[in-house]
């Protein structure tokens, strides 16, 4: 028994007289909630698909009918930022996914201040004649340039080039370009009496169609119909059509409710049928400026590239500098809609500077009717369903 008291004393005391061991654990992290968690997911989602929008591509959708039948209204489609190189956001400071209104109250959806100079990204390529491309309307001169509206259009002239239209038909430096394959104009189309028929104007998609002339007075069995090439021939073929031609303003008539750019009838009594020719202003393009060319370029020059430009008697000053030439610092563009005679485009309101350009669009992945009494999967229009833009 004593001995065994003592083997126990022993061992206490020589546990006792053991030094302590060091510990590395750390305290355990405290977990994050499910909603702390739920936030993060939240704002790297937010930021994520910023920087996407912003730099790769985004999602429009077309509201006109502008583009038809290449586009058509309920079409949404992506655009690619990377084609001609993304921009640096100009307006940095903007709520996130709106563009210039806020959803629900309507306000303004970015502050105006600080601005960015404008800067590009090189992308893959330059734009092309016939291109697709969304950019920022050039006339909304009370927002920013990248928080201006969204214009879709095809491009027609490039930096450089001379433009001119004689009756309808495009030419570029003097050669002739082929109309848009699905694009269309207004022709006149006059009946014996008997009415098409509903249905096959359905079949054919013909959407456009009105009963007045030229001067907007009614005319009994005539109809201003908006026609593809192809359902012109046909349209001209129906046993109860006498006659269909085509709508078109002569050579040298101002239409005074069609005021094209840039809105000198006197000097230019262009319209939209038969216009210019017009040089495209380039980047390192030198050009007299004077009172013949003033009206063409002068917003160009003092509205895009910041100068400030006036008249003394018959002479130019540009930065209060009598000037009889000018060099272009950005390259501009000449676009317009393949729905020719329905489309708000540079003939009106003239050239597109490069900081306004978007991005090219390229593909249609979902396609919607508008005709709201169907339901959502009839009015689908799967046709067009991933359908590249052309």
């Amino acid at each position: 028994m004593e001995n065994s008291s003592n083997t126990e004393n022993t061992s206490q005391e020589a546990g006792a007289s053991l030094p302590q061991q060091p510990t590395n654990k750390k305290p355990p992290k405290k977990q994050k909630s499910v909603w702390r968690e739920w936030f993060d997911a939240l704002i790297f989602a937010i930021i994520a698909a910023t920087i996407i929008r912003a730099f790769f591509i985004e999602a429009y959708t077309i509201p006109t009918s502008s583009m038809e039948k290449s586009m058509l209204i309920g079409d949404y489609l992506f655009v690619s930022k990377l084609s001609y190189g993304p921009r640096i956001p100009m307006t940095p400071i903007a709520f996130p996914f709106a563009h210039h209104t806020l959803p629900i109250t309507g306000g303004k959806a970015y502050i105006d201040k600080p601005q960015i100079p404008y800067k590009r990204i090189p992308g893959f390529a330059n734009i092309k004649r016939n291109d697709v491309v969304v950019f920022n309307y050039p006339m909304e001169d009370f927002r920013p340039v990248d928080k201006r509206e969204n214009y879709i259009k095809r491009c027609i002239a490039t930096p450089g080039d001379t433009l001119q239209i004689v009756d309808r038909q495009v030419l570029i430096n003097g050669d002739i370009k082929a109309h848009p394959k699905a694009g269309q104009f207004n022709y006149y189309v006059r009946t014996n009496g008997e009415k098409i028929n509903d249905k096959i104007l359905k079949k054919l998609d013909i959407t456009e169609w009105n009963d007045r002339d030229e001067n907007n007075q009614y005319v009994p069995n005539l109809k201003e119909f908006t026609l593809t090439d192809d359902n012109y021939a046909k349209v001209s073929k129906f046993t109860n059509v006498v006659q269909a031609e085509p709508k078109m303003w002569d050579k040298g008539v101002y239409i005074d409710n069609q005021p094209v750019f840039p809105q000198n009838p006197e000097q230019y009594p262009w319209n939209i049928d038969n216009y210019g020719p017009v040089l495209i202003p380039a980047k390192g393009l030198t050009i007299p400026i004077n009172m013949e060319n003033f009206d063409l370029y002068a917003r160009a020059i003092e509205v895009y590239e910041g100068n400030e430009l006036s008249i003394g008697g018959n002479q130019v000053y540009i930065n209060g500098e009598m000037a009889d030439s000018y060099t272009f610092k950005m390259d501009y563009y000449f676009m317009m809609g393949d729905n020719r005679h329905n489309s708000a485009d540079s003939r009106y309101w003239g050239f597109v500077p490069e900081d306004h350009i978007v991005g090219k669009a390229f593909l249609v992945w979902l396609s919607l009717s508008p005709d709201k009494s169907k339901s959502f999967l009839e009015r689908i229009r799967w046709e067009r369903v991933f359908k590249w833009v052309e």
